[in-house]
């Protein structure tokens, strides 16, 4: 089975239900929901460069900044995004030193323009105050950290494995049953 991604090229899909463990060839790790996928992002990049012309890595710290460090998109994301932005003709590149900075076009501003609810909306989606969602948010790194730091700690040990197995699947269950 094939989709079509990036730019049309058929990409063929993971096979699912065929006993490959997460991670392999074939059967990716998931990652969980992103905040953004690049459709919407690219009005918030956009509106960042409309803003004050930018480069790249200003970009993701700006986003990173306006999120409240809830989020930073990654290069990966960002610079095809903004390479395709230069494509729909919304933004102009220009070397600044080794560096290039993108400036709004006349077509960009008028494609904000044309989505400004959109565009508002999801700014304000950034610019969420921080609330209690932001504690949970830092107990759940603490935890991955320490997960992580125990599961990799010293010689592999299949019991520790399995100890930190059960009791993320206890926590799991527990928070599930919370009213």
């Amino acid at each position: 089975m094939f989709h079509l991604l990036r730019g049309m090229h058929p990409v063929r899909a993971a096979a699912h239900g065929q006993g490959d463990a997460p991670g392999t060839p074939g059967h990716p790790v998931a990652r969980g929901p992103k905040m953004f996928d690049a459709g919407t992002l690219r009005y918030l990049v956009l509106q960042l460069i409309a803003d004050k012309p930018r480069h790249g890595y200003d970009i993701i710290k700006a986003i990173e900044q306006r999120a409240g460090g809830a989020y930073a998109p990654s290069p990966g994301a960002i610079y095809p995004l903004m390479h395709g932005l230069v494509g729909h003709g919304y933004v102009a590149v220009s070397l600044e030193g080794n560096k290039k900075l993108h400036s709004i076009t006349p077509e960009g501003l008028a494609f904000l323009a044309a989505n400004r609810a959109y565009v508002d909306a999801i700014a304000a989606r950034v610019d969420a105050p921080a609330g209690a969602d932001d504690d949970l948010r830092h107990l759940m790194h603490e935890l991955k950290a320490a997960v992580l730091a125990r599961g990799r700690a010293g010689e592999p040990d299949a019991a520790r494995l399995d100890a930190i197995r059960a009791i993320l699947r206890q926590a799991r269950t527990d928070i599930e049953a919370l009213a």
